[in-house]
C-alpha cells in the first residue's frame, strides 16, 4: 500500500520549478530508480532528494507544513517508482523522434545522471557482486552510445539508421534494468521496502 500518492508529472514539474530545481523530472525518476536498486542500504530518499540541487543550494523550507508537503510530494514519486520496480515494470518514457539530438541528450541524462548516479548514491567504493559491477559498467557504455549517436548527427545523416540504433539502445537499457531488478532487487525487496519508507 502506497503511503504517498504521486501528484502526477504536470504538478511535479510545477513544484520543481517553484523550488528552482534544475534536475529534469525524467532524471529524478531514474535517479530514484537507481537508488532503490542500489545495494547501498545507507542511502535514504532524503539524500537522493537533496542531490537534485547543487551542494548548498537545496531549498530552505520555511515551516514544518511546507517541509511535510515537500517531502510528501517527493515520496509520492518515490513510492510510484518503487511500485514499478517491485513489479519489474520500469520503462523509459516514450519520446518523439522529431529532435534526435534532444532525444540522445535526454536519454544520456536519464541513464548516466539518473539511474547510474542514483545506483552509486555518492559512493564509488560500493562492494558489488562481480556480475552486478559488470552490468552497471555496461549501462555506462549504453549511456555513451547515446552520446556517440548524437555526435553522428549531421544534415547528411541517415536518420533511419540513428532511430534504429536509439531503439536498440533503449531496449538494451530496459533489459539491463530489468535484469538488475530481477537478480539483485526482487530477492531482497521486502527488507528494502522497510528501509526506504
Amino acid at each position: 500500500m502506497q503511503e504517498n500518492k504521486y501528484i502526477g508529472d504536470e504538478k511535479m514539474i510545477k513544484m520543481l520549478e517553484h523550488y528552482n530545481c534544475l534536475t529534469p523530472l525524467e532524471v529524478i525518476k531514474m535517479r530514484f530508480a537507481g537508488a532503490i536498486c542500489s545495494p547501498n542500504l545507507e542511502l535514504r530518499p532524503t539524500d537522493v532528494i537533496s542531490s537534485f540541487w547543487p551542494a548548498g543550494q537545496a531549498p530552505r523550507l520555511q515551516t514544518k507544513d511546507e517541509a511535510d508537503l515537500f517531502f510528501k510530494f517527493f515520496m509520492g514519486l518515490w513510492d510510484d517508482v518503487f511500485a514499478k520496480i517491485k513489479n519489474n515494470k520500469l520503462k523509459l518514457e516514450k519520446l518523439s523522434f522529431k529532435n534526435l539530438s534532444y532525444y540522445c541528450q535526454r536519454r544520456f541524462a536519464e541513464v548516466e545522471h539518473g539511474f547510474i548516479e542514483g545506483f552509486w548514491g555518492g559512493k564509488q567504493d560500493l562492494k558489488l557482486p562481480a556480475f552486478l559491477a559488470e552490468v552497471i559498467d555496461s549501462m555506462a557504455d549504453l549511456a555513451g552510445v547515446y552520446k556517440s549517436l548524437e555526435n553522428k548527427l549531421t544534415k547528411d545523416t541517415d536518420t533511419d539508421e540513428i532511430v534504429s540504433a536509439i531503439n536498440s539502445a533503449d531496449s538494451m537499457v530496459e533489459k539491463t534494468i530489468s535484469f538488475i531488478i530481477e537478480n539483485s532487487v526482487l530477492p531482497r525487496i521486502d527488507s528494502l521496502q522497510r528501509v526506504v519508507n
